[in-house]
């Protein structure tokens, strides 16, 4: 992954120096080369943009045509989810990806579900528009500015491609060409593939996951839990547990699961560790233990998914419970329910309700 960015960054950089060079063999003003390039800069992240709309639209458009349902599409943190019929807007930002098209699964044949054109629908459309653009850039004139842009189009679209086609692992969550690989060597992946959208679709309904199917929260194995799509299922079964206020059983399997090697991704391991300092600060609150848990790679976790519901609640007790600091609490309370108004689920934030109710309750005792 890193790889690839230090590709993209050196290609389009190439293309800016010959640009600039070209403007000024031509004599154009230092004035006007720097306009210039602050444009290209621009308009480098914008085709970036560009090719992540592309990508998820790909999702989209190959979901729908192998039999899945519109459930939500985002583009960084701007969201759009159909809530009863009506697409609303809300906002929702996860660490680690650009934007994220989900979709209602169609129902199980035979334990299989199309999984392979909805996984790699993305990577498709990137390579087919960086087709289209690099066409019609033949039209343009070598080194103009439309034919930069067209080329950044390009580059952003194949690099997009790669980074999602290609089986990847990231630090954060895996990738669309990991998940299908997972897919195609485990049928058990395809199950929980399947709960996960379900899980995903009855969200967007406003069902909490205590009151889903509980069938659907079985604890995989440890050697299950090891493909990652599998673990996936391993961190919503201690979801349910966190809902139904289960909490030592939930610390239980919490512990278990992240002292294992197994598929977890870092960002769901470090929202099962918000979990897991909310469960030590309402119940026994060892400082050292805390501290224990809130590494630097948790800490920084935490510090980008800052509007995240579970975060501010967990940063909530930290503050209320742990620092006594009530006035600082009180503050993060009131970034909740900022953040509350445009989170795309309602069951969520009614859940971390009760959880800072709960805390504010032992506060007081």
């Amino acid at each position: 992954m890193i790889l690839c960015y230090m590709l993209i960054g050196a290609a389009c950089g190439l293309l800016i120096m010959l640009h600039l060079e070209q403007l000024s063999d031509a004599g154009v003003s230092a004035g006007s080369r720097i306009l210039h390039l602050v444009l290209l800069f621009l308009c480098m992240y914008g085709a970036l943009l560009v090719q992540i709309i592309i990508h998820e639209a790909g999702h989209l458009v190959f979901g729908l045509a192998t039999g899945y349902r519109f459930s939500s599409f985002r583009i960084l943190s701007f969201m759009w989810i159909k809530e009863q019929g009506k697409l609303r807007f809300r906002k929702l930002s996860l660490a680690g990806t650009g934007g994220q098209c989900l979709m209602s699964p169609p129902d199980l044949k035979d334990g299989r579900i199309p999984f392979m054109l909805y996984n790699f629908g993305g990577a498709i459309m990137n390579v087919a528009a960086s087709l289209v653009f690099g066409g019609i850039a033949l039209l343009c004139r070598t080194w103009s500015f439309g034919w930069i842009l067209l080329m950044f189009l390009v580059i952003a679209g194949l690099a997009d491609a790669l980074m999602n086609g290609l089986p990847l692992k990231t630090g954060s969550v895996n990738n669309d060409g990991r998940n299908a690989l997972d897919l195609a060597r485990n049928p058990e992946a395809m199950k929980a593939f399947w709960t996960q959208l379900k899980v995903s679709e009855m969200v967007s309904r406003g069902v909490r996951i205590k009151d889903m199917p509980g069938e659907w929260f079985e604890v995989p194995s440890d050697d299950a839990m090891k493909n990652g799509i599998i673990a996936t299922n391993g961190v919503f079964a201690c979801n349910r547990l966190m809902d139904e206020h289960r909490f030592e059983e939930a610390e239980l399997q919490m512990s278990r699961i992240l002292s294992k090697e197994n598929g977890i991704v870092g960002l769901h391991r470090s929202l099962l560790i918000c979990d897991r300092i909310f469960i030590e600060l309402i119940g026994p609150n060892r400082p050292e233990v805390i501290e224990g848990m809130l590494t630097g790679d948790q800490k920084k976790t935490m510090k980008a998914m800052k509007q995240y519901p579970s975060v501010l609640r967990t940063e909530y007790a930290m503050a209320l419970l742990g620092e006594r600091d009530a006035a600082k609490a009180a503050e993060i309370q009131n970034q909740f329910e900022k953040a509350a108004k445009t989170y795309p689920y309602p069951s969520d934030i009614q859940a971390e309700r009760e959880l800072i109710q709960l805390a504010a309750g032992i506060a007081k005792n």
